[in-house]
């Protein structure tokens, strides 16, 4: 499976041979649908009122503005929304007490439930378990 930063220029990519090739097919109405989307924002906020100065001034501040907002998004965003989840996965399910004694309840069912699997037989038969003087000691 794909990491997300491959699969980010994987849609990148798509997405500009994609635009690429529109702009090759049919150039003058991409060249159309620019000019309307164009008229469109100048409209929106006014900025036909403006001289060239003032116009870049504005689309400057915006220009910097919608960019710090993308790079605080997608820096902050995953770590706040994780941070979120794990709240809300919390509250739902109460404190560490509970969840320690609803996991040890369930694992009781569960041996309850099937008997024969964790036998001395057949903890032999599938390598003994562990053994030695810790759990996780491994001998040289």
């Amino acid at each position: 499976m794909l990491d997300t930063t491959s699969l980010a220029t994987f849609t990148l990519l798509f997405l500009a041979s994609a635009l690429l090739l529109a702009a090759m097919l049919y150039p003058a109405a991409l060249l159309r649908w620019f000019q309307r989307k164009r008229y469109q924002y100048e409209v929106t906020f006014s900025l036909y009122m403006l001289t060239s100065t003032e116009k870049f001034i504005f689309n400057s501040v915006l220009f910097l503005l919608l960019s710090l907002l993308i790079i605080a998004a997608s820096l902050y965003l995953p770590d706040h929304l994780t941070i979120v989840a794990n709240r809300l996965f919390y509250y739902f399910s109460g404190n560490e007490e509970t969840l320690a004694a609803s996991a040890q309840k369930a694992g009781q069912q569960f041996m309850d439930s099937n008997p024969g699997i964790f036998d001395r037989e057949n903890m032999n038969a599938l390598g003994g378990g562990l053994v030695g003087p810790g759990r996780g000691l491994m001998e040289n």
